[in-house]
C-alpha cells in the first residue's frame, strides 16, 4: 500500500469514527449533507468519493474550518505583504569621458 492510499484509509476511518461519536447514523449525515447514505456507506468501507461530496459530509459534522489548516491562506502571512524583491542589475563601469573638451581647443 503506498501512501496516498494509507492517507485515504485515515481520513476514512478518522471520518467514520468521528460520525459514530458525533453522533450521527449514515443516514442522518446523508440527510444533512445531500450525499446519498449509498455513497456514504460505500466510502466508509474503502470505495473513492469525489472531492465535493468529501466537503459535503465534512460540512455536516462541522469540520469544514479544518480545511483551513490543509491549505493555507497565504495571504495570512507577514511575509506576503512586504515589497516584491527588485531583480538586481548589474552596475557597468563607468565611461570616461573628457569633461574639459571644447570645439576648437583640440591644438
Amino acid at each position: 500500500m503506498n501512501n496516498y492510499d494509507t492517507n485515504i484509509n485515515e481520513l476514512r476511518e478518522k471520518l467514520k469514527l468521528y460520525r459514530i461519536y458525533y453522533p450521527m447514523t449514515q443516514k442522518e449525515l446523508a440527510e444533512k449533507s445531500g450525499v446519498s447514505e449509498r455513497s456514504i456507506s460505500r466510502f466508509e468501507n474503502g470505495e473513492d468519493i469525489n472531492l465535493s461530496n468529501f466537503i459535503k459530509l465534512l460540512k455536516a459534522l462541522e469540520l469544514d474550518e479544518n480545511l483551513k489548516i490543509l491549505i493555507p491562506d497565504q495571504r495570512d502571512r507577514p511575509s506576503y505583504y512586504l515589497e516584491k524583491p527588485h531583480e538586481r542589475s548589474r552596475v557597468g563601469k563607468k565611461k570616461k569621458t573628457v569633461s574639459d573638451f571644447k570645439w576648437g581647443d583640440e591644438v
